[in-house]
């Protein structure tokens, strides 16, 4: 979906010194505070990916570092430290684009840790969250106690998770969407893992898993 894009960048600070990466298109419906996984930062091709289809639909999309790989790979961040960095970065993006609906979430940790934040923080008016991977559990100790908080949140939430992903068996997760009732819907996304690699011999969808994904996120967020 082609579109005149913008970037910009900098770094979140006093608060978290970290750098921000802004992908957006000339008339952003949205913006969308968007944390990287526990495997690689903002610049990741996956992160990406999914920003350029993202803002190519319409939405802003502000990347962001957590402090354990800004310039070098450390130990990953304390919940405190996490969630402290996405407040600073939803304050960012709220003083660069104050006038848009504001959407939080992230990769992996970074939407586990959106999603703690929005419980643990003051993040201020957040419409929803996204989460692109949600880690529900490690991929050798199936469970659901990751997703104990997500009953405090009042906040619309969307899932987006592969068919194969081995950090959120489909049972549980179903499991755990259910219970959230109306708060919470889930969108499967076909033969994709964690990662998002995708089996293409048996894929019966001629789109990317990218694409497919922008497409549902957008969707949900325009319902919004």
């Amino acid at each position: 979906m082609a579109r005149d894009l913008q970037t910009s960048e900098g770094r979140i600070a006093p608060s978290s010194d970290v750098s921000w990466l802004l992908l957006e298109p000339a008339d952003p419906i949205a913006m969308y505070v968007f944390g990287h996984g526990a495997g690689a930062n903002m610049r990741h091709a996956t992160m990406a990916s999914i920003a350029t289809e993202l803002a190519g639909r319409g939405v802003a999309v502000f990347r962001f570092n957590f402090p354990f790989l800004e310039s070098a790979r450390r130990p990953v961040d304390s919940r405190p430290v996490a969630t402290a960095t996405v407040a600073a970065a939803v304050a960012q993006a709220r003083s660069l684009r104050p006038a848009l609906p504001l959407f939080v979430g992230g990769h992996s940790f970074g939407g586990r840790m959106a999603s703690h934040a929005i419980v643990e923080r003051d993040l201020g008016e957040v419409r929803g969250l996204v989460f692109c991977s949600f880690p529900l559990h490690p991929d050798d100790r199936p469970g659901i106690a990751r997703a104990a908080h997500l009953d405090s949140i009042g906040r619309p939430m969307l899932f987006l998770s592969g068919t194969r992903d081995a950090l959120a068996t489909p049972e549980l997760l179903r499991g755990v969407v259910e219970r959230l009732g109306e708060r919470a819907t889930l969108v499967w996304l076909e033969t994709a893992d964690h990662s998002y690699k995708v089996q293409k011999r048996v894929r019966a969808r001629s789109d990317g898993v990218f694409e497919e994904l922008a497409d549902a996120a957008v969707a949900w967020m325009r319902a919004r």
